[in-house]
């Protein structure tokens, strides 16, 4: 009886294992989801879609860890799946955004999105992305957020391609981007912040992309705090 518990146990942690992978992979159908959205022109649902696939991202890799995945669905590699869904969301999706006349005009559009798949793509591919104690090396590619902010503080599309190409510049320059969730450092105000964030992204999401001057405040403050974090862990000593 014993053993047949302990093998009906293990078969249940192997589906829940396997599971964690149907979930990662989720993403990449949300991003198709999203890319329908850009299509008619929806921008609001296409970052809806892309804010549920945000979640998803966050919670896979601790269940990973929880069920144990990397033992019990060996099958496929959580690591590259991660990465493939992610570069559906966070790079080709809003990429694909860039396209939309009211987002960028042309040839600005094609030019930044040009720009940020192929720097993505090689990004994607460094063996050195993170840190030991993993915080980003370079902007971690997440132009999923850059897009967002484009979008709901619409800019001249001169502006907007300045931004991107100084983004893409940041990803291969010795600088660090903070991981929200696994950074330990700071990690009670840092967490706060992305609070922050989520309230003032989800107002926006409410206000159909046109947020109101309270919304903007807090996505400002928000950005000025992640993109001035790296800048803090390089002025003071870990420990």
């Amino acid at each position: 009886m014993d053993d047949s518990g302990g093998e009906g146990e293990g078969k249940g942690s192997k589906i829940l294992a396997y599971g964690v992978h149907v979930l990662t992979a989720l993403g990449a159908a949300l991003g198709f989801l999203a890319l329908q959205a850009v299509f008619t022109g929806d921008l609001t649902q296409a970052f809806v879609w892309l804010g549920v696939a945000l979640v998803v991202d966050a919670v896979d890799g601790p269940l990973a860890r929880r069920f144990a995945v990397t033992e019990r669905a060996r099958r496929y590699d959580g690591a590259q799946l991660d990465l493939v869904v992610d570069f559906v969301t966070y790079v080709f999706v809003p990429a694909a955004m860039l396209l939309r006349p009211e987002v960028m005009t042309q040839p600005y559009g094609v030019i930044a999105g040009l720009v940020v798949t192929l720097a993505s793509a090689l990004y994607f591919a460094d063996t050195g992305m993170k840190t030991d104690d993993w915080w980003f090396r370079g902007f971690p590619a997440v132009w999923n957020i850059v897009v967002f902010y484009i979008v709901a503080f619409a800019p001249p599309s001169s502006l907007a391609l300045a931004v991107i190409m100084i983004a893409t510049a940041l990803m291969f320059l010795p600088v660090v981007f903070v991981h929200p969730v696994r950074v330990r450092r700071w990690r009670g105000l840092t967490m706060a912040m992305l609070g922050v964030w989520a309230i003032a992204a989800g107002a926006t999401l409410w206000q159909g992309m046109v947020p109101d001057i309270w919304s903007k405040a807090g996505l400002a403050l928000a950005a000025c705090y992640f993109v001035g974090l790296g800048l803090a862990r390089a002025r003071v000593p870990r420990g």
